[in-house]
C-alpha cells in the first residue's frame, strides 16, 4: 500500500510518500522511493516502538477531531496526515463519492466495539459501518460510498492496528 504523508512540525511542513507491503519476514518500508529497514511493535495502546535505519523511537499516536493524528516523539510533537489514493474523502472533494470496491480500514489501533451493519446490509455514503474505541473514545467509521456491504472482516470486542481491513463496500 502507497501513502503519501503530510507532517506538520517545529521544521515546518513536508509531504512524504510511505509505501508498505508484507512479506514473509514482516513488513517492507519504502520511504520516498527508498528501502528503509524497519520494525514496529505496540508497547501500550497508541505506544509504538519502531527501528528505523538502526534507531529506535518510541512514538505516542494521538487521533484529534479532525482526522489528522497527533505525534509525540522525545521532545518533539508532529500532526500527521495519512492520504490513501484509494479512498475519496467527501469532505475534501464536495458532495462525490468514492467509486468501486471499496476496502474501510482502521485509522487507529483500538478495539471494534459495535458493528452497526452487516454482510448484505445496503449503505449509503457516511452511514456509520462500526465503532472502533480507541483512547477510551469511540470513533465511528463511516462508508465512503452507497453500496453494498461485501464484507464485515471483523467481530466486537476484537483489537485492530491501524491499517487493518475493516471491512469492505461494492
Amino acid at each position: 500500500m502507497k501513502f503519501e504523508v503530510q507532517l506538520d512540525g517545529q521544521a515546518g511542513k513536508t509531504t512524504r510518500i510511505v509505501e508498505l507491503e508484507r512479506d514473509d519476514a514482516g513488513w517492507r518500508v519504502t520511504l520516498d522511493g527508498r528501502p528503509v529497514a524497519a520494525d514496529a511493535v505496540e508497547v501500550a495502546p497508541n505506544t509504538l516502538s519502531i527501528l528505523l535505519a538502526g534507531q529506535s523511537y518510541e512514538i505516542c499516536v494521538a487521533p484529534s477531531v479532525d482526522g489528522k493524528l497527533r505525534l509525540q516523539t522525545g521532545g518533539l510533537e508532529f500532526t500527521a496526515e495519512v492520504i490513501d489514493p484509494r479512498a475519496w474523502r467527501g469532505s475534501r472533494h464536495g458532495s462525490a463519492e468514492a467509486e468501486g470496491r471499496q476496502q474501510i480500514t482502521a485509522p487507529m489501533p483500538g478495539k471494534v466495539v459495535r458493528l452497526l451493519v452487516k454482510t448484505g446490509d445496503r449503505v449509503e455514503a457516511g452511514q456509520g459501518l462500526l465503532v472502533v474505541e480507541a483512547m477510551k473514545m469511540q470513533n465511528e467509521i463511516r462508508s465512503p460510498k452507497s453500496g453494498t456491504v461485501e464484507r464485515v472482516f471483523v467481530q466486537e470486542g476484537q483489537p485492530v492496528n491501524a491499517g487493518e481491513v475493516l471491512a469492505a463496500v461494492c
